[in-house]
């Protein structure tokens, strides 16, 4: 019973790692909703009445979630130096009450500098949000001079609850967050073998649903490998450790990748690749909609079974014989006299899993240290000396600075630009709709610029923030109409509310919006100002701030989604172009260079790409061949930094392997690959660009004679072929729904 019980903890724990990485939306949702029970704890204790309870409670949720910065030190400090901007915003706010002009260009100076300040960083970023929000507070409950000490004393409770909060009761430690996004790895990685299994054994008519799961998993795990990237920095305690931890994730990644695609040749599929992996909706390709039936089948599905284990199980937890004997048995398949005899297709998954189970030893190794050898088979041995020979040779080296631009070039100063004035055109309109309530208007204006860069996004952005308030008054009068007078009542589904809205935030704008309207549906039954007139407003407020953020984000200083995405789309090819050169001269003899930052930073470049063409790919976008253009050419690009992150990997065990010896050969048979590269980013940042793209032969051909090598050693030319074919083939394959005129290669 006990380990029934055990198990159930830990498969429940792995879910839960699975789907929320970090656990990061749920801190970032009990933060807020703490802060706020304890804040109004304190402020019932003190005997204040309900408005400036009230005031407490948003004080506190916004000092909150306004403290972006990873670092406790970092966050102490935003905290502290929150504090008097709270006040003096506070302050403005309450003395500036009935005079309408100066408090509207007071508000509009304060909208400015806020978004301006992003320009300083997290701390910049978050001094502004305190400062604009608390102006808003102010405005909310109605603040005079009169009341300044009271709220002065409801600010500094909030303040002082939050910091409680935030440093004792939840506190999020850089180490700690790591940790956690490291065990959502590996139960996100199981659950990609789950779909793997599933798409092993699915029939005909389950075909294309075991791949949309394997492709959504793909993604999810992609998705972590980002966040971890992202927090290695903070989180560990050296350059060396981070650069090592870096590397066995994107090994991990890299394996599972391949994996999936091997199982698909498994099936039988004529024409694999990783599009199939990246675009959404592709069915499976040709040939491969029957499942698997040779005798060695069951062998595999047994192995991934077992590598599923080896994945689910901690570092630190240790191994056991059992454990052992199963990553000596995986780790056996990456000599070919252990692979089963099957068809060709069957064995490259066989060798597949050998290689992911290599990955995930060297995941085992850089998160947990030394570990026992006792029980290690020749090829583990082999593996283990294998993966620290890479560790021995992995070296840091310098960023490069990167230039700004300056003026209104200046993204920060542009949007501050974009949204002082659109808040003053939400203040004009909002006033004409209500004398007081004016203000739901410009935060909504303010909002949907957060986050944002192009007319595009902001558009999209503010079509969910009104169908989520739409929704949110609905549910608003239900629960204003259920609560009644029942303060505490009130109070509580206000901080469900809350911990929804935060929660639900990284996942659907839509649901975000649609709680906080129903929490300002009780925060107004409260404050006894509740009436379906003032939610019918808010509805009113909410598409006029909207509609005005789209008119600056149009009007003022434009920024066009064409022109943004096309942008960014010139950065990733750029980045391409660099891991690729940098991994084919490394291949081809050069000396090393910083591969898994590159990759990195051409991951990155990846994901800003994705969130800029959802105006492109939005369900309700018009323009349906614009949508399958744009989700076709992003498939394509994720497809070549597979690719590209293979090519990366694969260089950096020339430094470890002596048994593997670059091939000169590879640096003028892959010229085409960047020229090509070049030449679509000629046609995408330039109007009258005359580039063409190259065809010709295959990669393979492209190869001339090799000198003989010595017994015992072999050309890394083996490894890499296919990976530098299929990019060839992707970027080549760009050249269609970019109109990119193409030509044949004279060579």
């Amino acid at each position: 019973m006990r380990a029934a019980e055990e198990t159930v903890r830990t498969r429940l724990r792995d879910r839960v790692a699975a789907s929320d990485p970090g656990l990061l939306r749920l801190a970032a949702a009990l933060r807020p909703v703490g802060s706020i029970a304890l804040t109004v704890t304190v402020l019932t204790v003190l005997g204040t009445d309900l408005p400036h309870l009230v005031t407490g409670a948003l004080v506190a949720m916004v000092s909150t979630f306004a403290i972006r910065e990873k670092q406790r030190s970092k966050q102490a400090v935003t905290l502290a130096l929150g504090l008097p901007v709270a006040l003096a915003s506070m302050t403005l706010a309450s003395l500036l009450h009935h005079r309408l002009l100066a408090g509207d260009l007071v508000f509009v100076l304060l909208i400015f500098c806020a978004v301006y300040g992003r320009r300083f960083g997290d701390r910049g970023t978050g001094l502004g949000l305190i400062g604009f929000q608390m102006y808003f507070v102010a405005l909310f409950v109605g603040a005079t001079p009169g009341q300044l000490p009271e709220l002065y004393t409801s600010v500094a409770v909030g303040f002082g609850c939050s910091a409680l909060i935030r440093f004792a009761v939840i506190p999020e430690t850089p180490v700690g967050v790591l940790e956690r996004l490291r065990a959502a790895f590996r139960a996100r990685m199981a659950q990609l073998l789950d779909a793997q299994i599933e798409l092993l054994d699915a029939g005909p008519e389950e075909a294309d649903r075991a791949l949309r799961r394997v492709r959504e998993g793909t993604a999810r795990l992609h998705e972590t490998a980002l966040l971890i990237q992202g927090r290695l920095s903070d989180g560990t305690a050296d350059e060396a450790v981070a650069r090592l931890v870096q590397r066995r994730i994107a090994d991990a990644e890299i394996a599972a990748e391949r994996l999936g695609l091997s199982l698909l040749r498994a099936r039988g599929a004529e024409r694999v690749d990783t599009l199939a992996l990246h675009l959404p909706g592709a069915p499976v390709p040709s040939g491969g909609r029957q499942p698997v039936r040779e005798e060695a089948t069951e062998t595999l599905r047994r192995d991934l079974d077992a590598l599923r284990v080896l994945v689910l199980r901690p570092a630190e937890a240790g191994g056991g014989t059992g454990v052992a004997q199963l990553r000596n048995r995986l780790l056996g398949y990456r000599d070919e006299e252990n692979v089963p005899v099957a068809s060709p297709a069957v064995q490259d998954a066989f060798r597949a899993v050998g290689e992911t189970a290599r990955a995930v030893l060297g995941l085992r190794i850089a998160l947990g240290g030394a570990q026992d050898e006792s029980d290690d088979s020749p090829a583990t041995a082999r593996s283990r000396e294998e993966l620290d020979a890479e560790d021995a040779v992995l070296d840091a080296d310098e960023e490069e600075a990167k230039e700004e631009p300056t003026g209104l070039e200046r993204r920060t100063t542009r949007a501050a630009v974009q949204v002082a004035l659109g808040s003053l055109l939400a203040m004009v309109g909002g006033e004409l709709l209500s004398r007081d309530r004016w203000h739901w208007a410009v935060l909504t204006c303010w909002i949907v610029f957060l986050n944002t860069a192009s007319t595009g996004e902001i558009l999209v952005k503010g079509s969910r923030r009104l169908l989520g308030t739409v929704l949110g008054v609905l549910a608003g009068i239900v629960l204003a109409g259920a609560v009644g007078h029942h303060t505490w009542t009130a109070f509580a589904l206000v901080l469900l509310c809350v911990f929804a809205m935060f929660y639900s935030a990284p996942l659907s704008y839509t649901l975000s919006s649609f709680f906080v309207t129903a929490a300002l549906g009780l925060l107004y039954t409260l404050l006894h100002t509740y009436s379906l007139s003032v939610l019918v407003l808010r509805i009113g407020e909410t598409a006029l701030g909207a509609v005005c953020g789209v008119i600056a984000a149009a009007f003022v200083l434009p920024v066009q989604t064409d022109r943004r995405t096309n942008d960014l789309l010139a950065t990733v090819l750029r980045r391409l172009r660099e891991v690729t050169d940098s991994a084919v001269e490394q291949l081809s003899g050069g000396p090393p260079g910083d591969l898994m930052d590159q990759a990195r930073d051409l991951d990155q470049a990846l994901a800003d790409l994705r969130a800029a063409v959802q105006p492109l790919t939005h369900p309700a976008t018009p323009l349906r061949a614009r949508k399958e253009t744009a989700r076709y050419v992003v498939a394509l690009l994720e497809t070549c930094a597979y690719h590209a992150r293979t090519l990366a990997a694969t260089a950096e065990l020339l430094l470890s392997r002596p048994s593997i010896v670059p091939d000169p050969r590879l640096r003028a048979a892959t010229g085409r690959i960047g020229r090509n590269l070049e030449a679509i980013t000629a046609h995408v940042t330039e109007e009258h660009a005359d580039a063409a793209i190259e065809t010709g032969p295959s990669i393979a051909s492209l190869l001339g004679p090799g000198t003989p090598l010595p017994p015992g050693q072999g050309r890394v030319t083996d490894h890499v072929l296919r990976h530098l074919q299929r990019l060839d083939e992707a970027v080549t394959g760009l050249a269609r729904p970019l109109d990119v005129p193409v030509k044949a290669s004279e060579g």
